[in-house]
């Protein structure tokens, strides 16, 4: 029994009346109960459209509202993620880091578990400089420039992704039809853990300051 539920609503009922019954009432029981069908749909409406005035307990199509509001575009549900995974997104992006060179590390490794290398032309401590420890020819550093302002660099990485669980590859002589380690026509929208590069780019520019140039390679 649950606060609200039929047997609940049931319970109450009774206790409301008359110490006229005995314990044996199934004719009030089944009168009661129809009462506390509707009571109980009402209630668990009233719990439903409670959790949805917060962003931590909101669930289904107003999470995907939510994100619309706050994100425009920029945080989508996937195909097939849960509630729990897509609130995580959304938390995540509404007070994220931003306008920072950590901003652009941060939202990439959230993104694709991997985190990017970064060189700005006009950070000494990308390009090293003369007499510098952090620097040496064909050891580390990198060739600066004063040409470039507001302008940097950044290799991303593709996520190593799971693929499609249960699915052998293409002449696999594990697979089998109907079988695990099977074998089956597939898509590219099958593939869990998948980012699209196009992802990728959103990500950055969604952080980076505006005004700046970030140039950007993306590899697997």
């Amino acid at each position: 029994m649950a606060t609200g539920d039929n047997d609940d609503l049931v319970r109450r009922l009774k206790q409301a009346l008359p110490n006229w019954f005995t314990d044996e009432t199934p004719i009030l029981d089944a009168l009661f109960a129809g009462f506390a069908a509707v009571w109980a749909f009402i209630y668990s409406l009233y719990t439903y459209a409670q959790l949805q005035t917060r962003i931590k307990t909101a669930t289904d199509g107003w999470l995907d509202m939510i994100a619309a509001d706050f994100l425009g575009t920029s945080v989508i549900r996937k195909a097939g993620q849960s509630d729990a995974s897509f609130l995580n997104a959304i938390v995540i992006n509404l007070f994220r880091e931003r306008g920072t060179r950590q901003a652009v590390v941060k939202v990439l490794t959230d993104l694709t578990g991997r985190a990017p290398i970064i060189y700005e032309p006009q950070r000494p401590e990308d390009t090293g400089a003369y007499r510098a420890p952090n620097s040496g020819y064909g050891a580390a550093g990198a060739y600066g420039s004063v040409l470039l302002p507001a302008q940097a660099f950044v290799v991303a990485f593709r996520p190593a992704t799971s693929g499609i669980p249960y699915v052998a590859g293409y002449g696999s002589t594990p697979a089998g039809y109907g079988a695990p380690s099977r074998g089956e026509y597939a898509s590219l929208a099958m593939v869990q853990g998948a980012v699209t590069d196009a992802e990728i780019y959103a990500a950055i520019d969604s952080v980076k300051c505006e005004g700046t140039t970030v140039w950007t390679v993306i590899k697997s």
